[in-house]
């Protein structure tokens, strides 16, 4: 079962300084983002790390996904907010249900899962996962 939500580790590792999405003080990290099977089981209380086990397999995928592409946080009020540019699978040939966006450059430390809410197959053989608009109320990655 695949469980939508902010992985319960990656708000401690905020705190501890491991992700990096711009570079405004560091070096920014490397966020990737794997799909995965009906059959596999990523809870945001229990998944820490990118994991193979469940994950798609198919003509024009990879094991371990693809680099997403953040667009810089931003705040507004009390919010801050990121999203990612849509990431896209060309020549694609499979079935995902969901998906996990992990820090590559931090030991694959996870970041989200994003439940698809059924089987997703790719429309004239492109894959892509449409991210929402960047904004206080609608990015992927949101903190009160």
């Amino acid at each position: 079962m695949i469980t939508q939500g902010h992985c319960g580790s990656f708000r401690t590792e905020l705190l501890e300084g491991y992700h990096a999405f711009d570079s405004a003080y560091r070096a920014a990290d490397t966020f990737m983002i794997a799909l995965y099977t009906a059959a596999a089981s990523l809870d945001p209380s229990t998944t820490t790390v990118y994991t193979g086990t469940g994950e798609v397999s198919g003509t024009g995928y990879s094991t371990g996904g693809i680099v997403l592409s953040p667009i810089a946080p931003s705040q507004s009020g009390v919010t801050a907010y990121l999203s990612f540019l849509d990431a896209v699978w060309t020549g694609a040939s499979f079935t995902a249900n969901g998906a996990l966006i992990y820090n590559s450059t931090q030991g694959n430390r996870a970041v989200c899962i994003l439940a698809f809410g059924g089987d997703k197959t790719p429309v004239n053989n492109t894959f892509t996962v449409t991210f929402p608009a960047n904004g206080a109320t609608t990015s992927v990655l949101r903190f009160y």
